[in-house]
């Protein structure tokens, strides 16, 4: 059983250069499968997640390397089918952008369902509803579902709520459709600007990215082309409540400030000093953690994929403080594990309620998805003794070196590998 030891180290100090987007990365990389040649991506972060990836490219022959330079490169040019392993496709959440981005050119796609963080209301029938409307249809198997259509065609489709990934899939759809597509109540996430970005780079027609209204004028094909990443805005906020957790100062660099504007001006609300220039943000986290409320929503709200990180930083903070996500409403598993270190903190329906400012002890604890890892590996920094994270798998799903990143700020942070079946026992068998 692989762990991450934490031990508490003191302030952390330094800069941290930011990887590209993780949830931008796996659109993009089904994306490129649109193409009629060669596609370069830079600034694909090395991540777990693209192990599947490469699975399901090498199934269906679509060559993906990485360069000596760190780029990846994609030729579609020789992809031989769209039936894809089950199994593969149900390893990651987003391998469902293989359907809108294999579904023009083959007329038939095959996939297992969804894989990834489980929090059970992940909006996957807003996907369904966006091929029908194009005049796909959909059916649904025990272990797969398979997608065809004889001809894709433009379509005015309104979401019933606001999803990014069902954003991106319609338009990666729509891309090679034939006719005009109207996507409504679209996301405005900056990764659905990215995909349509690089979809615009190889010649397709895409209006209003970044707005609530898309619009797409289908295209018999698209060209080859380079394009880079956005940088990764969660990565970058985890790292930024860093410093307020340890009461040091970190900087990352390499990342677009707007990305962050909800994030950042919550981490000036509770007191951590914030400095943002050309590419970069340094937080100062010298002062006194004020306690604070959280709402999770779609950007450009304070993102969901952050609170669970903030919430380490708020058992900081003297006083009550109180987290709620209507957005995934399940993703509270990281409380239980919290109180194994010591936290006073209650969830109540789709909030978690924190009394801050108690001492933390490290215990042995579970990750249970990527952010909650995260949230983990902040609270052990803070926790007097050691913390050991167990999933650590979920971790490598979403941060490229964090061991390594981390020590370079002076954290006390190692892997570890123990088969101990107390252990297992005493976390509820994981």
């Amino acid at each position: 059983m692989r762990y991450i030891q934490v031990e508490h180290a003191g302030a952390l100090y330094g800069s941290v250069t930011i990887p590209g987007s993780k949830n931008s990365s796996l659109a993009l990389l089904a994306a490129a499968c649109l193409a009629d040649d060669v596609v370069t991506l830079e600034g694909v972060p090395d991540i777990e997640d693209l192990k599947p990836i490469a699975g399901i490219a090498d199934h269906i022959g679509l060559a993906m390397r990485r360069l000596d330079n760190g780029d990846m490169e994609l030729d579609p040019r020789y992809i031989h089918g769209a039936a894809l392993d089950p199994g593969k496709a149900s390893a990651y959440r987003a391998s469902y952008y293989f359907v809108g981005a294999l579904l023009a050119k083959f007329g038939r796609v095959t996939l297992g369902y969804p894989g990834g963080d489980d929090f059970k209301s992940r909006p996957f029938e807003q996907h369904i509803k966006a091929f029908e409307a194009m005049g796909a249809k959909a059916t649904m198997h025990d272990d797969h579902y398979i997608v065809e259509a004889a001809e894709l065609r433009g379509a005015d489709i309104y979401f019933d709520m606001v999803t990014s990934g069902a954003t991106i899939n319609a338009m990666l759809a729509a891309v090679r459709a034939r006719g005009r597509t109207n996507l409504y109540h679209a996301s405005v996430d900056p990764e659905v600007v990215d995909t349509a970005a690089l979809l615009s780079q190889l010649g397709a027609r895409i209006y209003g990215a970044g707005t609530d209204h898309i619009r797409i004028e289908g295209v018999p094909y698209l060209n080859g082309g380079r394009h880079t990443v956005i940088p990764d805005r969660l990565v970058a906020g985890s790292y930024l409540m860093a410093a307020g957790i340890t009461g040091g100062r970190v900087t990352v660099n390499e990342v677009i400030p707007e990305h962050l504007g909800s994030c950042v001006a919550k981490l000036r609300e509770v007191g951590l000093g914030i400095e943002v220039g050309d590419g970069y943000i340094t937080a100062d986290g010298s002062g006194t953690i004020r306690a604070t409320r959280i709402r999770a929503a779609m950007y450009p709200g304070f993102a969901t994929d952050l609170q669970q990180p903030m919430t380490a930083l708020l058992l900081m903070a003297r006083g009550k403080s109180i987290v709620t996500d209507k957005v995934f409403p399940h993703r509270f598993n990281h409380v239980g594990q919290l109180r194994r270190l010591g936290a006073d903190i209650e969830q109540r329906k789709e909030s978690a309620f924190i009394r801050g400012g108690r001492p933390l002890t490290g215990d042995w604890v579970h990750a249970t998805d990527v952010r909650a890892g995260m949230c983990l590996v902040l609270a052990g920094l803070a926790a007097e003794g050691r913390t050991r994270i167990t999933g650590v798998e979920h971790l490598e799903r979403g941060y490229g070196d964090l061991i390594g990143t981390f020590r370079s700020l002076g954290a006390r942070i190692s892997l570890g590998d123990q088969e101990d079946e107390a252990v297992y026992r005493g976390l509820g068998g994981l």
